[in-house]
Order: C-alpha cells, then structure tokens, then sequence
C-alpha cells in the first residue's frame, strides 16, 4: 500500500507543481490502484470521521466544524479546498496518511458532495454525519430533490453507530431524524423574527413528505427553511435541541445570536453575514456538541472563523475593497441579495454566470432569483462568464437600466472593468458561480500583487 500512496503522491505534487492543484487527481489514482483504500485509511483514524453534506453551506460548515475542533486541541484531517467527491476524500485521506500507514490526524472531517454522500458514507462508517439542507441545485446532474432525498434516507438507515445532526427547519431533511431518533440531533432556528412570512419563489420542498399534503409555516427562514406543519396528518417539524435565538443581521459585518444547547446557553458572534451563515454556524456548534466540545471551544472555534474558500473572502486593490461571495442556486442568491440590501448605498456589483459542468449546463434557475429586489440599490453592474448575456438580461427584466449594465464575457476584462467603475473607497461585491469563482481567484493571484503595508493589491 506504502508504495501506490507514494505513487499517487507523486502524482499530486506535479499536478500541483504545474498549476492543477492536485486535490483530486492524487484520489483518481490511488482509487484506481486500490478502491477499498479509503474505507482502509480512515479506519486508521483514531478519533474516526465526520462527513458534512449539503447543497448550500458544505463548505463554511465543514470549516466552522474544524474550527471548533482544533479549539479543542485536536489534529483534523479534512478536504479544505472543496474537493468533495470520492477523489478529493481519497486524496485528504492519503496526504494525512504516513508511508507506514500511521494517520497524522486525530479525526477526519470531510465535505461531501449531496449525490456522493450515501457511496462514502457506506465506505467510511462514520462516526458523526452533518445533513443541512437540500435545495434544487444543478437538475441536469442531480435530478430532482426527492431523488437525492431518497438516497439519503437509505443511507442514514445503514448508519447504526453513527450520530445523525440534522436541520429540523428543512422537511426532507428532518425526516432523516425520524430514523434513529434516540442517535439523532436536531439543530434549527427559534427567532421567527429572523424570518419572514411570504414563501420565496424558489422555495423547494412545499408539500407533506407523509401525505403529500401542502406544509403550512409559522415562519420561512430561507426558501423552504421554516416552522411547518402539515394541517392533514400532523406532521410537524421536530423540535430542536440546538437552536439560535436573537438573531440579529448586521449586513457584511457578520452577525450574532444566542446559541441554546439543552445544558447552556451563549452568545455568539460571526464575522460571516447573513441567515445562511447563522445555519452554517448552527451546524457546526451542533456538529461540535454532539463530538462533546464544551461550549467554551464552540463560542471560540465560530468567533474565530474567517472566510472559507471563496465565500465572504475580502481583499483590498488599489483602495477598493473586493468581496468574493459564491451563487451557485436560488435560495443561496437570494440570500446574498437578502444580506446586501442590509448595506446602505448603491452596490456595485459584477456577476460572473458559467455554465461548466461544475456550475449546471442549464442556467435557468436565473428567474428564480429575486433580482428586482436590488431595483434602485444598484449603482454599477457588469456581467461575465459563459452566460453573461443572459445574466444581463435577466437583470434588464428586474428592471436594471441598462445605461448601467456592462456586459464582458472574458473574466479577466470584466474584473478590470468592474474595478474601473467602483469608486475608490468603495466595495465591489462579486457575486461568481462556482468555476468563475475559481477563474477569478486564479486572476487575482496572477495579476495582483501586494504594495504597501495595508497589504492592498495592485494590477501586475
């Protein structure tokens, strides 16, 4: 085994070295070489593994969750770049590993893809799994939710020694704590002031998961996310045992709450804003309590927490400030509109659409978005990526005049464009799907370089 991880390592370090990354190909290989190598490797570590799934938020929870556990003193294991298909778990799981095969890590912590979820959760028995949500992400590769749903609940059936922490305010999820009640935790929010009474159109999970009935909600949260009921059989959401209270949203500054557990309660501050990351910190700390943190190395690990990859990342170029946030559905864009219409004056703004595999070939969740919403907040806007055309349009729909609009395909122009456009002292929010987000960091890597001791970023 020592001599095919050191061949699969190999291999990473030059896919690194020429500029690949090397986060998954090292996994193609050594899975190629030996497919039981993972269910091997991590029955090595001694502590064993957490898997976090989800359609919004994997990767902020995932990095909250290792947060808290190094707070604790342990030594975790984890795919923090985001490569969270089997390759990407293979690889974190043999660059953690000795030639000898002794693990260097306590327990492994690993983000996994909603569709990969029940394969690796079957190969790694875990001892702790993170389910948040399901939103309708990517049909063309997930097919409906229900589907994904359905393969998740015959995956937590097979779990018999593992805990289950699950969103009690998401329906297809919370059925997922019917199961094994007595191993599972329930986290969710209790603030109905936090939430809004209107459903959002791209609210997913509309109906009774027994009886097919239409929900009737207290509250929405985000998109389907809420207080439900089902007036026809009574099914109800499950009561949380990990809970935020007083929540309060304090735009791109972050946000606060009160973390409730049955033996404590605490107030907690986030450097990460809007609802979507109370959430992502909710099930983190429940994640966190259910491995036995104290409350102590919880507050620590969520307060002390930055930006995960491409999500909230914030730099500084040429007296300008850039905000990374990642769109990749509707519910999650609709939460970042949600949280910059909490910032006063107009936004500039550069909305980066592709139509990779990665992203979803089809883009017509676009309508979905509630872009009128930013009608009159919008000072500048520019469109790039594959699709920018059709983001342009559909901003022209919302209502966006197109005086403003500037639309510029290639990434790299779009970025100097937007720049040029923003005033000095002011922020340019770029809202990218998921590979864009990766071209631009890449440009930004390429083309800038720090000046000055603020550290600010100026054009090569």
């Amino acid at each position: 085994m020592s001599a095919k991880i050191a061949l699969a390592r190999a291999i990473g370090a030059l896919s690194s070295r020429i500029g690949h990354g090397g986060t998954t190909l090292p996994g193609h290989v050594i899975r190629f070489l030996d497919s039981d190598i993972s269910r091997r490797l991590s029955r090595k570590i001694s502590q064993g593994c957490v898997l976090i799934s989800a359609t919004n938020g994997k990767t902020t929870a995932s990095a909250m969750a290792a947060s808290i556990l190094k707070d604790s003193g342990a030594q975790v294991t984890r795919n923090r770049e985001g490569a969270n298909l089997a390759a990407g778990v293979a690889t974190a799981l043999i660059r953690n590993s000795s030639l000898a095969g002794r693990p260097a890590a306590d327990i492994g912590l690993f983000e996994v893809d909603e569709a990969v979820f029940p394969a690796l959760a079957g190969q790694l028995k875990p001892r702790a799994v993170l389910l948040m949500n399901l939103f309708r992400d990517q049909l063309d590769r997930y097919g409906e939710l229900e589907h994904i749903a359905d393969m998740w609940l015959s995956a937590v059936r097979q779990l018999d020694r593992t805990t289950t922490i699950i969103n009690a305010d998401d329906p297809l999820v919370a059925e997922m704590a019917k199961l094994r009640p007595a191993a599972s935790l329930c986290f969710g929010i209790e603030d109905s002031a936090a939430g809004g009474l209107i459903m959002q159109h791209a609210s997913d999970s509309k109906y009774c998961t027994v009886c097919g009935h239409p929900f009737e909600y207290e509250v929405f949260f985000m998109g389907h996310l809420g207080k439900y009921h089902c007036p026809h059989c009574g099914n109800k959401r499950p009561s949380p045992a990990i809970f935020a209270e007083n929540v309060r949203l304090n735009g791109m500054n972050g946000s606060s709450f009160d973390l409730v557990t049955p033996e404590w309660r605490q107030t907690v501050s986030i450097s990460l804003p809007g609802l979507y990351n109370v959430y992502n910190a909710l099930g983190a700390a429940a994640c966190g309590y259910g491995l036995g943190m104290a409350a102590g190395q919880i507050k620590n690990g969520l307060e002390q927490f930055g930006a995960a990859f491409g999500r909230v990342e914030r730099l500084k170029i040429g007296g300008k400030t850039v905000c990374l946030l990642l769109v990749k559905n509707p519910a999650g864009f609709n939460e970042v509109v949600r949280t910059l219409l909490i910032e006063p004056g107009g936004k500039n703004l550069l909305l980066a659409l592709n139509d990779k595999i990665a992203d979803g070939r089809d883009i017509s969740w676009i309508w979905d978005v509630d872009l009128e919403a930013l009608d009159g907040k919008v000072t500048t806007v520019t469109c790039s990526g594959t699709r920018a055309a059709e983001m342009a349009m559909r901003l022209k729909y919302a209502g966006q005049n197109t005086d403003r609009l500037k639309v510029r395909p290639d990434l790299n122009a779009a970025l100097k464009v937007a720049l040029a456009h923003t005033p000095d002292g002011e922020t340019l929010y770029v809202l990218p799907t998921y590979t864009a987000m990766l071209a631009i960091r890449q440009i930004i890597h390429k083309h800038f370089q720090p000046e000055g001791e603020m550290g600010d970023l100026v054009w090569r």
